[in-house]
């Protein structure tokens, strides 16, 4: 009887620690994704202004042609 009881303690030390990596993990994908998501509104914004620098450049070089 003893033996089954140790068994199920380590059986249920083992599921815990299970269910911590896999907590642990979830977290650090969430984290993962939400830098990817930084790092790419970041990149869209530098574009988005680059863009409109651009845009600037080429009304400026329109207007000096007129």
């Amino acid at each position: 009887m003893f033996h089954t009881t140790e068994t199920t303690r380590s059986t249920e030390m083992n599921l815990m620690n299970e269910d911590l990596a896999r907590a642990q993990m979830a977290a650090r994908l969430g984290e993962a994704h939400q830098l990817r998501k930084g790092h790419q509104l970041a990149r869209a914004r530098r574009l988005s202004r680059k863009a409109e620098e651009a845009a600037q450049q080429a009304r400026l070089a329109l207007a000096r042609a007129l």
